[in-house]
């Protein structure tokens, strides 16, 4: 019941989003290209040890690890960010560390049924740990703070078909000091002693081919809220559709839709109107002024062609709608292409 995980990563490339799409004076809120991020380095990403006792029913896992990897996790099949893995570190990335960055955590899983477990964790949050020079370092020094998340997890095998589900509810708690998104008078930001957030995540399968067991329709839907006193981001939301087989001949073949909207918060968005108007700026084109955010919003569809068992190949077409939640910057349409290996 026990084994032992080590995984190295290496990221290396240009950030379109960042170099084309948004205002630089802000930047993006989401990524076209979700494997960029945390910096183009190699990075120590797991090293942890897990052990299950009494059949399962208990489950421990200790070392170095990453949020999403446990607590809200979903697939990676998108090529933007905004429907990738474990949604709260997207965009509370301030406090949660997803893949690659690393911590020392640990998380213990009980089963409360055969198709029912909680489970609690407690992670280090140590900033030094996203400069480029330590991805490789054990040593802990610089932790600011604990990140403590809770999730209930219930998987569902519906009517006579047993269509698969699964369905996740979890909360989080930060004890690391946040500076508060809006600021005093004099300019001077407050200081909060806490964060926290809640999500929840849902995956079905709605309906399987009666006569090709391979076709299937499955639905999708995320949502995420974020402490407004000390978040860029108050809430997210995305929903989508899989749909497996849509050719016999193609058995192996997937076509994904998603659509997602990410919020900032208001008090975010009024601090930066506060900063223009002292500033005594009001001109968008002018560089001084700081363009204000509302919201941004995300569509992405792609076809997974499954070329052999352990290759599958998916372009994809991606619309960012307010990139960076400026209504000033252009939609961009975006052509990508993602390889995906399971050797």
């Amino acid at each position: 019941g026990a084994d032992f995980q080590f995984t190295i990563s290496d990221r290396n490339g240009r950030n379109l989003t960042n170099d084309v799409i948004t205002d630089p004076r802000v930047g993006g809120i989401s990524q076209v290209q979700e494997v960029y991020g945390r910096g183009q380095t190699w990075r120590l990403t797991q090293l942890w040890y897990r052990q299950k006792f009494f059949d399962g029913g208990l489950d421990i896992k200790l070392g170095r690890m990453n949020f999403g990897e446990d607590f809200g996790s979903f697939p990676c099949k998108f090529q933007n960010l905004a429907f990738c893995g474990a949604q709260p570190g997207n965009w509370a990335g301030d406090i949660i560390y997803n893949w690659p960055i690393t911590q020392w955590a640990g998380r213990v899983k009980v089963a409360l049924s055969d198709n029912t477990y909680a489970q609690i964790g407690a992670y280090e949050q140590n900033p030094s740990y996203l400069e480029i020079g330590n991805g490789f370092k054990l040593s802990g020094s610089g932790n600011e703070g604990t990140l403590v998340p809770v999730e209930l997890v219930h998987t569902t095998s519906l009517g006579a078909g047993r269509l698969p589900g699964e369905y996740r509810v979890g909360a989080y708690y930060s004890s690391r000091d946040a500076n508060d998104v809006n600021t005093e008078e004099n300019g001077a930001p407050k200081s909060r002693d806490s964060k926290h957030g809640a999500w929840i995540a849902a995956q079905q399968q709605v309906w399987k081919d009666p006569d090709f067991a391979a076709r299937g329709v499955s639905v999708f839907a995320y949502a995420t809220v974020h402490d407004k006193a000390a978040s860029m981001i108050d809430r997210s939301v995305q929903a989508g559709v899989f749909y497996t087989a849509p050719f016999k001949s193609r058995p192996n073949d997937e076509i994904g839709v998603a659509i997602s909207n990410i919020h900032v918060n208001e008090r975010y968005k009024d601090n930066q109107q506060q900063m223009n108007d002292l500033a005594g700026v009001s001109d968008y084109d002018d560089p001084r002024y700081t363009p204000t955010q509302g919201s941004e919003t995300n569509m992405e569809i792609y076809y997974g062609f499954g070329v052999t068992k352990w290759l599958t190949v998916r372009p994809n077409i991606q619309f960012v709608g307010n990139p960076g939640g400026v209504s000033e910057v252009r939609d961009a349409w975006v052509a990508g292409l993602k390889f995906e290996t399971s050797l």
